[in-house]
């Protein structure tokens, strides 16, 4: 596989991980009726926008993650204050629609006032006065939705009721776990999307597809024979047929199978090959492989059961010091391996892509700063105090948590250049 190629498959990958995580955030943050301003793949100069309802689709020029803005998280771009000149648009019920915030004189069906008081939060209202003596003080009453308007481009007012931190605690905490549940959603449906197209592994004793330049091809063995036993000892699961190869490399084994009507003994004699400083013996057979509906949810479980432990625990050893930060893998790494991966088949690709979705959600869930699990740690002391932590203070936190992450990824990418190009 040439670069072009790899670049592409990391990116599609990676995207769609991002892609299904953020969706988490965005249906749930909906279901809450939390404005979600807008919903973007990657970081960085906009290459491709669309504006559906309230919410502007973006995919960005870096490919390295993505977001979700959502109201009231971070301060509003827009701000009305006493003194300031801007016009008024209004609904056919006389409420403000659009709020003009400058090049008003574009907008000639505009009322232009100097705004006094404002509440775009809870009152919904503004207030100013519409003469040049200013002596004549108006009320008007905002619409929802309403619009700020700014260098021509709308941006929807956001009630505290459509914001973030005017939601109950659970439906915030839902909100942002969303992100990584997704991604363990996502692997499970790439699992059994494999087992339905592919199958899925049992253990029974019959020999699944033959490599081209294994002993069991060149003995004379089929796929779907049905191994009764191996040197007159009888086995009913593959793992016994694999256990016993694997015990006797460069020995004769006679295999008495059934293949149709007929009963057949073939002698095979494992080939050599040490593995971890072991010597084990291989016959070049995998396991026999089954198509299900019921089978492939099954296995798409235990699957995702399987490489979520598996994560875990490796997680763990990094934190005891059994693993070393050199171990780890950046973009580079992923992208290298990604490549590798692609030149096995789709359904490797495939399963490559589920395992990543995992290890996206588990390390999202991690309780430090700038990561989903931060967040829900800081709502876990919300909980416990019974109110929530300063927004500046927590704001503060998950910045020097960001920053660091960004420091960790560059030594990560730098050591990923080592590894892989020097």
């Amino acid at each position: 596989m040439n670069t072009l190629q790899t670049v592409v498959a990391f990116v599609v990958i990676f995207g769609a991980l991002v892609f299904f995580h953020e969706l988490g955030h965005l249906i749930f943050a909906k279901r809450a009726g939390i404005l979600c301003r807008e919903f973007a793949i990657g970081f960085g100069p906009k290459v491709f926008s669309f504006k559906r309802k309230e919410t502007v689709y973006t995919i960005r020029l870096l490919p390295l993650g993505g977001f979700v803005r959502m109201a009231g998280e971070d301060p509003e771009m827009v701000e009305v204050k006493p003194g300031q000149l801007v016009g008024l648009e209004f609904n056919h019920e006389g409420h403000v629609q659009k709020i003009i915030v400058n090049h008003k004189d574009e907008y000639p069906n505009a009322k232009i006032i100097e705004v006094e008081q404002a509440d775009l939060e809870r009152e919904m209202y503004i207030a100013g006065y519409e003469d040049e003596t200013g002596e004549r003080l108006v009320r008007f009453p905002v619409a929802e939705p309403s619009f700020f308007v700014m260098d021509h481009q709308e941006i929807q007012i956001a009630p505290y009721h459509r914001q973030f931190a005017s939601k109950t605690l659970g439906q915030r905490a839902l909100a942002i776990v969303a992100g990584p549940l997704a991604n363990f959603v996502l692997a499970f449906i790439v699992f059994v999307l494999i087992g339905l197209l592919q199958g899925y592994p049992i253990d029974k004793p019959i020999m699944g597809e033959l490599t081209k330049d294994g002993a069991a091809l060149q003995a004379g063995l089929k796929q779907g024979d049905v191994v009764l036993s191996i040197d007159g000892t009888p086995v009913t699961t593959w793992t016994q047929v694999v256990e016993t190869i694997r015990a006797h490399p460069q020995e004769k084994l006679v295999f008495k199978i059934k293949r149709g009507d007929q009963v057949l003994d073939v002698p095979v004699t494992p080939k050599a090959q040490t593995v971890d400083g072991q010597t084990i013996g291989l016959i070049g057979v995998y396991s026999p492989m089954e198509k299900s509906m019921i089978g492939a949810f099954k296995q798409g479980a235990l699957e995702t059961y399987y490489w979520t432990k598996q994560i875990v625990v490796g997680l763990g050893h990094l934190i005891t010091g059994e693993f070393s930060l050199d171990m780890l893998s950046g973009p580079v790494g992923i992208a290298v391996s990604t490549n590798k991966v692609a030149q096995s088949g789709i359904y490797y690709l495939m399963k490559w892509g589920a395992i990543l979705s995992i290890n996206l959600g588990i390390v999202n869930l991690l309780p430090l700063p700038a990561l989903d699990g931060g967040r829900l740690l800081f709502f876990a002391i919300e909980g416990l105090r019974g109110k929530p932590i300063d927004r500046q203070k927590e704001g503060m936190v998950h910045f020097i948590g960001f920053a660091l992450l960004m420091l960790l990824m560059l030594v990560v990418t730098w050591n990923d250049i080592q590894k892989f190009f020097l």
